[in-house]
């Protein structure tokens, strides 16, 4: 029924002035602009993000959807030089979009489909994972008062092997938008084959954090553990395994630790709070299997007692190569450490991973920056930074961490298909 009431409301979202879908999509930020505490403080309920963070959240939701507002009047073709007439492109929306959504930010990637897909005149149908509906349900009531048309924003709450599977099989949605693990979204690649449907996936992560030995260790080391335990490590772009050079190991580790151990750990809808607890309790023990008895753990963190799937920052060192810690994406706060000798080696450790979304590069030296960002096959690289996402430019992974590109000034060209018109300018009257 939903997609039905989005298919029925696309005709008219389609020929829509592009000023007018600009100015509903400036009026639904300026609506979640309106209501940015209760969003925030909705999401330290939903899936227990500390206050600062659901704060960014609910922010980057608008700035997201003021970002795309830009995009309905500015969605061009070209006209293309040919002989004996005129040749025209335009960019045609889809129709119905689906986008199913995480649990590990349910707000921020919502936002990060469904406005540039409204923005080219697709209409969107958001899957909210089934453990945090509440901030998407709330964001549709949303856009209805900011004045979209009914059926515009569908938001459905279920499981995802119903409605999130039903979203992949129905010949109505045109494009689906997948953010979730690496198996799940095989199954969702393979179900939108059968239908030649249009897909962006964005899905696991093992990322690495290159520490270089003329590096500001300082900074390194104060700034990795939240590049890590942010979101209580469960974020595909977290920086889960720290290579350093060998020649300064010893010295990083003994930077890291007052770091780690100065994590504040507590009740995630207190300001100070830094790092809430894992979003269940089969996610907490999955965490835990990464770090049995006998492993080397270097540091561990404190967690408050009572109520709360909470796991302690935990760092590992040293860590084989070939242990499953270091090479699966564990989704908790549980870093691993190894040493390196030459850069080349640093490049082979770090592409030593079926996944590529990101990853951070520390020197002082703008060449080797340069030759190990473009030798690291990742999608989102920082130097001397952990940044990963920024609206204004290109998300997305290598290898098997993903499929196409979100955000950016070209996200609204993923929500179209390309048209060519010839138009003869030879004979006739």
């Amino acid at each position: 029924m939903a997609i039905a009431r989005a298919a029925a409301a696309f005709p008219a979202w389609r020929q829509m002035a592009p000023a007018d879908r600009a100015r509903l999509l400036r009026r639904f930020a300026e609506e979640v602009d309106g209501h940015l505490e209760e969003l925030a403080r909705l999401e330290v309920a939903n899936a227990g993000h500390t206050i600062s963070n659901a704060r960014w959240e609910a922010g980057n939701v608008r700035d997201v959807l003021l970002y795309y507002s830009g995009a309905p009047e500015r969605l061009s073709g070209r006209q293309i030089p040919v002989p004996g007439g005129i040749d025209l492109t335009f960019p045609e929306p889809l129709g119905v979009v689906g986008v199913i959504v995480p649990w590990n930010f349910p707000m921020p990637i919502a936002s990060w489909g469904l406005a540039p897909a409204l923005a080219a005149g697709n209409t969107a149908v958001v899957k909210p994972a089934e453990l945090t509906p509440l901030t998407a349900l709330r964001l549709g009531e949303l856009a209805l008062e900011a004045g979209l048309p009914e059926g515009v924003l569908e938001v459905v709450a279920g499981r995802g092997s119903v409605v999130g599977w039903r979203l992949v099989t129905h010949p109505a949605v045109r494009k689906v938008c997948f953010t979730g693990s690496t198996e799940v979204g095989k199954r969702v690649m393979a179900g939108c084959a059968d239908q030649v449907k249009r897909l962006t996936l964005e899905l696991g992560g093992k990322s690495a954090n290159i520490v270089f030995a003329d590096a500001d260790l300082g900074r390194a080391a104060a700034s990795a553990p939240m590049a890590a335990f942010d979101n209580a490590g469960q974020d595909c772009c977290a920086r889960s395994r720290i290579l350093v050079q060998r020649s300064v190991l010893e010295e990083f580790l003994a930077l890291l630790e007052p770091a780690v151990l100065g994590v504040r750990v507590a009740d995630p809808a207190e300001e100070s709070s830094q790092m809430g607890p894992l979003i269940s309790s089969s996610q907490r023990e999955k965490v835990a299997s990464y770090v049995p008895e006998g492993v080397p753990v270097v540091i561990r963190g404190q967690v408050p007692a009572g109520p709360g799937y909470w796991f302690p920052p935990t760092v590992l060192a040293p860590v084989p190569p070939e242990d499953r810690a270091m090479r699966e994406e564990i989704f908790g706060p549980v870093l691993v450490v190894a040493g390196f000798d030459e850069e080349e080696d640093a490049v082979r450790m770090a592409n030593d991973t079926l996944y590529g979304l990101s990853g951070s590069i520390w020197t002082e030296n703008l060449g080797r920056a340069l030759r190990v960002a473009r030798a690291v096959e990742a999608g989102n690289l920082s130097v001397n930074s952990h940044t990963s996402v920024r609206y204004w430019t290109p998300f997305g992974g290598f290898k098997q961490s993903g499929l196409g590109r979100e955000l950016g000034p070209d996200a609204p060209d993923a929500f179209t298909d390309l048209k060519n018109v010839f138009i003869s300018t030879e004979g006739g009257s």
